[in-house]
């Protein structure tokens, strides 16, 4: 592996004009020895092929005198002689005395880039820089430090005609959107005008080499390979790796209920304006479930509940809309790290994750690194901002006497994300993005409305105190409809004591307080009949909430009509993803 590893790098970096130990040519296939070294780390690993043929790998302390890691190369220089002559008892007879002088250890001696030899007493950390030569008897090596390197290589598991393939890359010493990406896609067995299959394995045919790949029609039923090359953006390459697919490319639903939405966010939206999405995309740990496939949704093919699935719509909705931000809820933790933190990076986004405590799920945000840069995050749990934060004393003290409330506030898991961004081009403009999904349950209007007010205690200090005068997004699935006293908390800045949400679940749970809070937020997509469709309810949960004095509503993207999203009875669907619909509006600064 080591072996293909130098001669790749040798192809890829080219060989430089001089040979740095003496001032002549290099040779053309000259040998490279690969050095990881990282600060953080105690030792640093060296790499290289002896002229033997053999293989070796060393981990050596980076405060090391060079001198001894020298020795050390020497020894296993005159090992690695050893067992090659013992191989060949002959030739070992025909050397005579010579052979037993091919076990003495070559002179192993590491030249600089500019052809001084470097001191024995130098450390290994200093000693082994970017294009030195390492000089093993007659031998040569070019040093590669930390070159670029692919850690991680994935492609999905469900691939779909007309739905972006994105891989999942992971590298050292390298960006992903300065790899090298080739996409093949297998020879048809019985295809035209190509040259027959041979050998054991498939052809392949070079398709695209773009990072992330949209297979038409034509290749259903045919396997996908990527071959990708890691780079740093400074013209240095390293080993290419290949991944082919686990299955064929299969036959997509056909029309779905966000592509008559995406003629309306073709491109991203002019600088000055925000296009912002807030959507429930629907944990894989709720749509996974016996109850879910039999009682939630019984209207949905049990393959469209699958999490590859799902994730192929998914992807392809959220790349559409051309979104400079992108605030989710339900998210699995997989499924950000695996599958949409690597996606929406191919479409130059940013994203944050916020876990909920002790769920597999939570929220995150993400924004296009073209247009902002991340400040700071204030991300909180709602029960532990109770007990904790000197911000929720005066909240936290009014709860304490229900504490039957009290101890059902505390119990749950919500949580609450809190981004500040920053204008690449315009760095005056701050805006402060918060994320969040409220407590589910229909009677639990009291406990979404102390959660909703910790959300807004929080965000005050952050639009109020931290940046002064901050526009404020606050999107999520608020899990109240326009009727109830959360929305007409948040909407109007107050709520009276005696509202009817304080004794949602009956007298036993009564808690009367007044809240207010500072802002001026309006609900930029309004009212729609609903966010959320599914075969036992229907209603408006889900809300884009915007400092209606910083900024103003430019474009609302239609909702797809009732006639989409009851084609198939309800939501999810085998052309739509979750039980929510996605909100979408162009926000721009006043």
């Amino acid at each position: 592996m080591w072996r293909r590893l130098c001669s790749a790098l040798g192809r890829l970096r080219g060989s430089p004009a001089a040979v740095l130990a003496g001032g002549g040519r290099l040779p053309a296939a000259m040998e490279r020895a690969v050095v990881r070294c990282v600060p953080s780390e105690p030792k640093l690993s060296l790499r290289f092929v002896l002229p033997d043929g053999s293989a070796r790998h060393m981990q050596r302390d980076q405060a090391e005198p060079l001198g001894r890691a020298l020795a050390r190369i020497a020894t296993n220089a005159a090992k690695g002689h050893a067992k090659t002559g013992k191989k060949n008892k002959k030739a070992r007879a025909e050397d005579g005395p010579a052979g037993e002088a091919a076990a003495v250890a070559p002179a192993v001696r590491l030249f600089s880039r500019d052809g001084e030899e470097v001191a024995e007493e130098v450390p290994n950390s200093a000693a082994w820089q970017d294009g030195a030569v390492l000089q093993i008897g007659e031998a040569q090596y070019r040093v590669e430090r930390n070159p670029p390197a692919l850690t991680e290589l994935q492609l999905p598991r469900s691939l779909l005609a007309g739905f972006p393939v994105c891989p999942k890359v992971s590298t050292e010493f390298a960006a992903p959107h300065h790899c090298l990406f080739r996409w093949y896609r297998e020879q048809h067995p019985a295809a035209v005008g190509e040259p027959a299959a041979s050998g054991d394995g498939p052809t392949w045919v070079e398709m695209s080499a773009e990072r992330v790949f949209t297979p038409s029609n034509a290749l259903v039923g045919l396997r996908l390979k990527l071959q990708c090359t890691p780079g740093d953006g400074a013209q240095r390459y390293g080993l290419p790796r290949e991944v082919e697919s686990s299955g064929p490319v299969e036959a997509g639903p056909g029309a779905c209920t966000f592509d008559s939405r995406h003629l309306y966010t073709k491109k991203v939206c002019g600088e000055g304006s925000v296009r912002t999405v807030s959507y429930n995309i629907l944990a894989d740990s709720y749509a996974q479930t016996e109850f879910s496939r039999t009682v939630l949704y019984p209207y949905c093919a049990p393959y469209a509940l699958e999490l590859d699935y799902r994730q192929n719509l998914l992807k392809k909705e959220l790349a559409g809309y051309s979104a400079d931000l992108i605030c989710l809820q339900e998210v699995d933790k997989s499924v950000f790290v695996d599958s949409l933190a690597p996606a929406l990076d191919a479409f130059g986004l940013e994203g944050l994750f916020k876990i909920k405590e002790k769920q597999h799920e939570g929220l995150a945000t993400f924004y296009r690194r073209d247009k902002f840069s991340l400040l700071t995050q204030h991300d909180i749990a709602f029960s532990e901002a109770l007990l904790s934060d000197p911000l929720q004393k005066e909240l936290c003290d009014k709860l304490a006497k229900y504490p039957i409330v009290q101890e059902k506030v505390l119990q749950r898991s919500s949580v609450l994300q809190v981004s500040v961004l920053q204008s690449t081009t315009d760095p005056s403009r701050k805006i402060c993005v918060g994320n969040t999904h409220l407590y589910w349950h229909p009677k639990g209007g009291n406990i979404r409305l102390i959660q909703i007010a910790v959300a807004l205690s929080h965000i005050r200090h952050i639009a109020c105190d931290l940046y002064p005068s901050v526009p404020v997004i606050f999107c999520g699935d608020f899990n109240s409809t326009p009727s109830s006293g959360t929305y007409s908390f948040i909407s109007s800045g107050g709520i009276a004591e005696d509202h009817e949400d304080w004794v949602s679940n009956g007298e036993e749970e009564r808690c009367n307080m007044p809240l207010s809070h500072p802002f001026e937020l309006l609900s930029a997509c309004g009212e729609p009949a609903y966010t959320n469709y599914v075969g036992g309810f229907h209603g408006c949960l889900d809300y884009i909430f915007v400092d209606r004095n910083a900024l103003e509503v430019e474009q609302v993207i239609p909702l797809p009509s009732h006639e989409e999203v009851t084609t198939h009875q309800a939501l999810p669907s085998v052309s739509h993803p979750s039980d929510h619909i996605a909100l979408i509006c162009d926000l721009k600064w006043k």
